[in-house]
């Protein structure tokens, strides 16, 4: 499908990226090519090498995209909350996301972006998971969950919900039995962080 061939030079980044995303979840990441992008967006071949000076680099700027936009979903969550409920918010707020992107989430989290992408991706990355790490440091301050390393403890819960996505995705796991699911992996994610008692 072409999009529309008149555009303002300084948004060719942007529509190109636009495109890749749709062409990543129609055909897959194999299917990608600066070529055909710029045969969609109506400019001249090389014009996309201005932007991306190759495939892996537009890989990665899709990738640092998709955690950009994970973290500024994640930061609309309110933060007036109870620990419980915010956390609920953001393990629905990933499941959406992963649900609504799996190509782009399968780019972000299968490493098919470049480990060498450099600082923003290292950034986009950092402040996606700025809430979660900040809300598990809040809650143990509060004494509301187990000590220590939020990082790490937010990384564990990552890896969880990552799984419950996986499985939704692949179609394992129903549409409606998601919800469900989701609320019993909050709980037992919630109830094995309560502080240990001797």
């Amino acid at each position: 499908m072409k999009v529309s061939r008149s555009y303002h030079h300084g948004d060719l980044r942007e529509q190109l990226l636009q495109r890749a995303e749709q062409t990543l979840r129609e055909t897959g990441v194999d299917q990608l090519s600066l070529r055909q992008l710029a045969r969609d967006v109506g400019v001249t071949h090389n014009a996309p090498s201005r932007h991306f000076r190759d495939k892996q680099a537009l890989l990665d700027a899709l990738a640092q995209s998709g955690f950009e936009r994970l973290g500024a979903a994640f930061r609309t969550s309110d933060a007036d909350l109870p620990f419980v409920e915010r956390f609920h918010r953001l393990a629905r707020t990933y499941l959406d996301f992963a649900v609504d992107n799996p190509a782009l989430l399968t780019l972000m989290f299968a490493r098919k972006h470049s480990p060498t992408a450099g600082a923003e991706m290292a950034a986009a990355t950092a402040l996606a998971f700025a809430v979660p790490v900040t809300l598990t440091a809040e809650a143990q301050t509060r004494g509301e969950i187990v000590a220590g390393d939020p990082l790490r403890i937010a990384m564990s819960v990552a890896v969880s919900l990552q799984g419950l996505a996986s499985f939704v995705i692949s179609g394992m796991v129903t549409p409606d039995a998601a919800e469900q699911l989701l609320n019993e992996v909050v709980t037992n994610l919630t109830q094995g962080l309560l502080p240990r008692t001797t």
